[in-house]
């Protein structure tokens, strides 16, 4: 496997976009095996270079890192079982950032550099980049495969009707927990609960004054445009309409649980001061993992991309014991396991000269590789609950203290969670992220109130959609 770094090179200036949410990386695991059917394990066409004898390199551009993504072991067992194909893995960022990444990308693919697969983050960087004509439509592919997307992965990637990339992993998001701080405060791990629950929690959980205040919880965002997860807390969990824009494109940010989740964070930070301040998180650029694994925060609000981590890393060690509990709900009588969900989007792109090798490779790592792999649940519909026990042993017995981890809290949460009704993207749906963050921002560091951010994010909003119609 050969592997190259991008380097920013010189400015084109249009396709700068930068604007993805992040993402976690993850540390080592054991193999895992897995059967596939003969689509899924990604044969060479017969009229493809590969089989009549040509070799064939494929360049694979990637925000992830190697401790993140197992991305040797990963490629070796694709080439070693595909003779004739070489994958390059293209790392666009040593740290994982996908920020970093998307604007390394966008140069890349400006200045017209040999690329083959792509991988996105987040549904609107994914839709974005379709809309720039970046990826190809892989609906020809999955026909001549004899499967359906929408069936064979829990993730649904249409976009305008068509399929521009499969998903790979699945990754719920959920509530980690300091269980040390949490028997401290005489508290249960939580199974099933609401967001006011969680408040309740945070406040109890906050202890001490000054530089060395504990904080009941940490919010990674919203910052330039990512991580809006955290905007749409008491949206997220709901069976539909769960974003900022309806499926037709239209604002949903008259939903009541938009201005529910402002008040949320007005209260946590500003009222019960149990939230660590949005202030610090920008001017000090914290990190959750650090406010988690030194227990600055007692708990975080995250994606299970953590599950390789939380048994503890080299880089981030695990000294005390930890807890999961399920994304919490709204009213008690909601129901349970509704959560954000991110996943990969790995994509052809649509400059390839080897289009079927490389969806060739697409089909097999959101598949098979997926096991390979070994980092996280996949999105594969042919991964079946009652493996998930052992899919997470696997992942945790390549952490230094697994022992740590209560996996049953683990587990049952990964069991329960489910994503809500896809919302297709909208192509300009980063430029409506980019105007709400910074209506919260107006919000947060006191400069307005809920009223007017709800009423100014919305007339924003409107401006994008009307600027978008044809």
């Amino acid at each position: 496997m050969k592997q190259k770094k991008v380097a920013a090179g010189a400015v084109v200036g249009a396709l700068m976009l930068g604007l993805l949410s992040g993402c976690g990386g993850s540390n080592d695991s054991n193999n895992a095996s897995g059967g596939a059917s003969p689509a899924a394990s990604g044969s060479a066409s017969a009229s493809s270079p590969a089989a009549s004898g040509q070799a064939v390199n494929l360049r694979l551009y990637t925000y992830g890192t190697e401790e993140a993504y197992n991305w040797k072991k990963t490629l070796d067992a694709y080439e070693q079982s595909h003779p004739g194909i070489t994958v390059e893995l293209v790392q666009l960022s040593d740290k994982g950032d996908t920020q970093e990444a998307s604007k390394k990308l966008d140069l890349a693919a400006a200045s017209s550099e040999q690329m083959d697969i792509l991988m996105f983050s987040d549904p609107a960087g994914y839709a974005q980049r379709v809309s720039l004509g970046m990826a190809e439509p892989l609906d020809d592919y999955i026909a001549k495969d004899g499967f359906k997307e929408e069936t064979d992965y829990k993730v649904d990637t249409h976009l305008n009707g068509k399929v521009y990339a499969l998903p790979g992993k699945f990754n719920p998001w959920y509530v980690l927990l300091n269980k040390d701080h949490l028997d401290e405060a005489g508290l249960p791990v939580p199974t099933d609960w609401t967001w006011d629950d969680f408040a309740d929690y945070a406040k109890k959980l906050t202890k001490g004054e000054g530089a060395s205040k504990r904080y009941g919880t940490y919010f990674h965002g919203p910052q330039n445009g990512g991580w809006l997860e955290y905007l749409k807390l008491m949206m997220e969990n709901q069976p539909q309409n769960s974003d900022l824009l309806k499926a037709d494109g239209t604002s949903n940010l008259d939903d009541p649980n938009f201005k529910k989740t402002l008040e949320l964070r007005v209260r946590m930070e500003k009222e019960d001061k149990s939230a660590v301040p949005y202030s610090d998180m920008i001017s000090q650029k914290l990190a959750y993992r650090t406010q988690f694994f030194n227990q600055s925060a007692s708990m975080l609000v995250i994606g299970s991309w953590m599950n390789s981590e939380i048994g503890g890393t080299d880089k981030v060690p695990l000294t005390f014991n930890v807890a999961v509990a399920p994304f919490p709900k709204n009213n008690p009588g909601d129901e349970i396991g509704y959560t954000p969900v991110t996943t990969d989007y790995v994509a052809v792109a649509a400059s390839s000269k080897h289009k079927q090798e490389a969806y060739d490779f697409v089909r097999w790592y959101t598949t098979e590789g997926q096991l390979v792999q070994g980092k996280n649940i996949p999105a594969w519909n042919q991964v079946k609950s009652d493996q998930v026990a052992s899919i997470i042993d696997t992942i945790l017995s390549g952490t230094k203290n697994p022992e740590k981890v209560d996996k049953k809290s683990l587990v049952d949460t990964l069991v329960a969670s489910k994503a809500s009704q896809i919302v297709p993207p909208a192509s300009y749906q980063a430029e409506v992220f980019k105007a709400v963050n910074e209506e919260f921002e107006k919000l947060i560091l006191g400069n307005q109130d809920i009223d007017t951010t709800v009423k100014n994010a919305q007339e924003r909003v409107q401006k994008i959609i009307d600027a978008n119609k044809k």
